[in-house]
């Protein structure tokens, strides 16, 4: 009998190694099948295509194609773009610390950086760049540009600049310096009792900053704290494991992820001894808060650590590890999906899946999959993203403040009041009278910022359906009359919308002499997202009853 029963176990075990060994040959022929047919096509191209190619171009077109086949977060990183990988990665790069934009043919400082190259020699935003070491800018790309500025610390620049108002050229020798973009912009206290922290990204340095913020405000008497992760497009998975251990006992489960190698099945615990585990926590996440925003998020949301204020957030639960190629290229690839402490995965888009157009789809809603939080046993979901447990919106843009952006209006109406005014009050104290605003109406004379509002382009389609169906002449009377009464006039819209433009426009002006800190800080002045925050944080029995699941 044990020599049958040892007989059997030799046939399974053989019949086994035979099905992975065939298993493995299938797949290794066909990769390397099909890397053959590539690389004999490729050199055919090169010999016989009737113009000349340039290899690494038509290259890397292919790679970039066939990846964007999988997902948008597969990305191939050739040498050159090493820069732009570390500052990924670290929020380092060399460079003039600056930000630009491309306005009609030119290229202009759109923000230099605090303290920086590009501040210490004296750039300001609005600076249209004329001359790089000699180079000519006109007609030049924002891309181009940038690769121009960006180079070794240490190294020096000859930027010749036209400044608006000014007659003559100015002339800047700018040094590159090691620029670190922090993941905190700003942090303070937002009430007498609440400290806030604008968390922007998840470099190396992310959970160090997060807690030298939660530190300080705690030293200022907050008792209750804001984490702002709105428009956070995520980073490294342990900088969002290390923030969610500040709050939570050590030990505590904060995310896990599964991928098709074993090695990506993983649980991430708090490893660490918290900072504080009981004082009370908002989080604020919107559609552009993806990946580690949402693992934060929603690992504090399933601990029931945290109230979600906001509204629904991106939906990437995909996990990315960077991987060495030849010749110091890199390939950042998906290697898993990643689930929060409830078991809920919050992976919007099924990339797997693509319809006939060959278009990717959101998982259906029969699909969406009910989870309860650890200690409430509150309902959350997978497939959609992060849902907040308190949603607010702010206003939408009114269309006229839209096209004002949009054609750069703000920005240089900012840069002609910089000009005239040498200094302005502290942040908190700045406000534009009404004689100048009215400047800034005679600024915009002349000026094409033309643009229909959401009222006349359903009209318009009104227009178009009733003269397909043959209605028009019957309607004709009563449409003119709407049209009439519903045709905007912009001076009229200036006036209508003022409080929202004023707004605006006081922030683009502050952020001329107080940077992106000062900018951040006339935005919280009327954040409505926040306010509800603060509302929440101080209403304790309102933030216990949401965290218990029995607020209705």
């Amino acid at each position: 009998m044990k020599k049958y029963l040892k007989k059997i176990v030799v046939i399974v075990c053989i019949a086994t190694t035979s099905l992975l060994t065939f298993g493995f040959v299938d797949s290794y022929f066909a990769v390397s099948k099909n890397l053959d047919i590539f690389a004999t096509l490729f050199r055919e191209l090169n010999i016989y295509y009737v113009d000349d190619i340039e290899p690494g171009d038509l290259m890397k077109t292919g790679i970039d194609n066939m990846l964007e086949s999988l997902d948008p977060y597969t990305n191939y990183i050739p040498e050159s773009k090493m820069e732009d990988y570390k500052m990924m990665t670290t929020g380092q790069y060399g460079g003039i610390g600056a930000l630009i934009q491309t306005q009609g043919d030119n290229v202009v400082i759109s923000e230099p950086y605090e303290g920086f190259g590009a501040d210490k020699a004296g750039l300001r935003a609005g600076d249209k760049i004329i001359e790089i070491d000699g180079n000519k800018a006109h007609g030049k790309s924002s891309t181009e540009i940038r690769e121009f500025l960006l180079g070794q610390p240490g190294t020096t620049l000859e930027i010749v600049i036209e400044r608006p108002g000014t007659k003559e050229l100015l002339t800047k020798i700018v040094t590159r310096e090691e620029v670190k973009i922090k993941d905190v912009p700003y942090f303070g206290m937002v009430d007498d009792s609440v400290g806030y922290i604008r968390l922007t990204g998840f470099t190396e340095s992310a959970s160090s900053e997060v807690k030298a913020a939660l530190n300080s405000l705690k030293e200022k008497g907050a008792n209750a704290i804001v984490l702002d992760l709105r428009g956070n497009g995520g980073g490294l998975l342990r900088e969002s494991v290390n923030i969610v251990n500040f709050f939570v006992e050590k030990g505590t489960p904060v995310v896990s992820t599964r991928g098709k190698i074993k090695d990506w099945d993983k649980e991430y615990k708090a490893l660490s001894i918290p900072i504080d585990t009981e004082i009370p926590l908002a989080v604020l996440v919107n559609e552009g808060s993806a990946s580690a925003s949402e693992i934060v998020s929603g690992s504090l949301q399933d601990n029931d650590r945290a109230v979600i204020l906001g509204s629904l957030s991106f939906g990437k639960g995909l996990v990315q590890q960077v991987r060495p190629l030849s010749y110091n290229s890199k390939l950042k690839v998906t290697v898993a999906k990643y689930y929060t402490p409830s078991g809920r995965c919050i992976q919007k888009l099924d990339y797997s899946h693509r319809n006939d157009n060959g278009k990717v789809d959101e998982i259906p809603d029969s699909l969406i999959t009910e989870f309860k939080t650890v200690n409430s046993k509150r309902s959350v979901f997978d497939g959609k993203g992060v849902a907040p447990d308190v949603e607010v919106k702010n206003k939408l843009l009114s269309d006229i403040s839209a096209s004002l952006l949009l054609k750069n209006l703000f920005f240089n109406y900012a840069t002609a009041y910089r000009l005239k005014h040498e200094t302005i009050t502290e942040t908190e104290k700045f406000s534009l009278t009404n004689d100048e605003y009215e400047d800034f109406v005679h600024f915009l004379e002349g000026k094409e910022y033309e643009y229909t509002t959401e009222s006349e382009d359903i009209l318009a389609k009104l227009e178009k359906a009733t003269k397909n169906d043959k209605y028009f002449d019957d309607v004709k009377t009563e449409y003119e009359a709407l049209k009439n009464k519903l045709h905007h006039n912009k001076k009229d819209d200036l006036y209508k919308f003022k409080d929202e433009i004023k707004i605006i426009l006081e922030s683009e002006i502050v952020s001329r002499y107080y940077y992106q800190k000062g900018q951040i800080e006339v935005s919280l002045k009327h954040d409505l997202v926040l306010e509800e925050a603060i509302k929440t944080l101080n209403n304790q029995a309102l933030y216990q009853s949401i965290l218990a699941g029995t607020n209705k």
